[in-house]
């Protein structure tokens, strides 16, 4: 039943899809909570315009798309500070600059290939041991990172106001965050696609909304969809010959759908703040 396991591409996108599938509820939770889940996308489009930038250099294309986000991580901070009212004008600037870099450099490329199509939409047997052992490093950092900053984030979620006064280094932290968040989506996409990749980061913290209890058991249950999905979507890719984006995704959606149905059967509303 589980042959598919003795190739070495699928014990790669496995363990890569293990990562991802830790990384994207501990950056979506946060994200959630502070209503920016429209960063995720942002990113996404960002690191295609890395991707593209790869291609079109002759370079490593995750590299330049780790890069390309680091730089968009920055610049949304310096944006938000001008537009501090405006915050999601920030966010639609850097998406339109993101989408169009790619747009010319995947035509000056003629980067329409196998290649970039994976990146797009994810792939199972794409994934090398170089990607692999980049996710791994960026993803240990993320989830330190998010670790050891998780009272002051939490804090600022549910009341920044109050976290500035309380004397915590807001500023700082977000700043953190944010290339906590472009470091995630950049290495996320190697599974998922650019395209899908913001779902991830939503979806399972959505459905964990509908049936957890805590703060906490809405994290727990985050992994646990977020696993199930990621886990269930690359088998299903497999059998069927499908980018596995979709098909993670879409595994993610019907949980989702199944969580609100369970949600209102059992007359419960959704806490996030205990």
């Amino acid at each position: 039943m589980f042959d598919f396991l003795h190739y070495a591409f699928m014990q790669r996108a496995f363990l890569a899809g293990a990562i991802v599938a830790l990384l994207c509820p501990t950056i979506g939770i946060y994200l959630v909570l502070r209503r920016l889940s429209m960063v995720g996308n942002m990113f996404s489009h960002v690191s295609l315009a890395g991707v593209a930038l790869g291609i079109f250099t002759g370079t490593y294309p995750l590299a330049a798309a780790l890069a390309l986000s680091l730089a968009a991580a920055a610049t949304l901070e310096a944006l938000r500070r001008t537009y501090r009212f405006f915050s999601d004008l920030a966010i639609a600037i850097i998406i339109s600059a993101g989408i169009s870099l790619a747009v010319i450099l995947i035509s000056l490329s003629r980067a329409l290939n196998t290649d970039l199509f994976s990146y797009l939409f994810g792939s199972v047997i794409a994934i090398s041991a170089q990607d692999l052992y980049l996710i791994a490093v960026v993803g240990s950092f993320v989830l330190l990172t998010v670790f050891v900053l998780q009272k002051e984030l939490f804090y600022i979620a549910f009341d920044e106001a109050g976290a500035r006064a309380a004397g915590i280094r807001v500023d700082l932290v977000n700043m953190l965050f944010v290339l906590a968040t472009s470091l995630t989506i950049a290495v996320t996409m190697r599974v998922v696609g650019a395209l899908l990749v913001s779902s991830l980061l939503t979806v399972p913290v959505a459905a964990a909304l509908q049936v957890g209890k805590s703060f906490r058991s809405t994290v727990f249950w985050s992994y646990l969809i977020a696993l199930v999905s990621v886990f269930s979507g690359l088998v299903v890719a497999y059998y069927a010959d499908l980018a596995p984006g979709g098909s993670i995704v879409m595994c993610a959606l019907v949980i989702f759908v199944l969580s609100i149905i369970y949600g209102r059967g059992s007359g419960r509303k959704h806490h996030a703040g205990n």
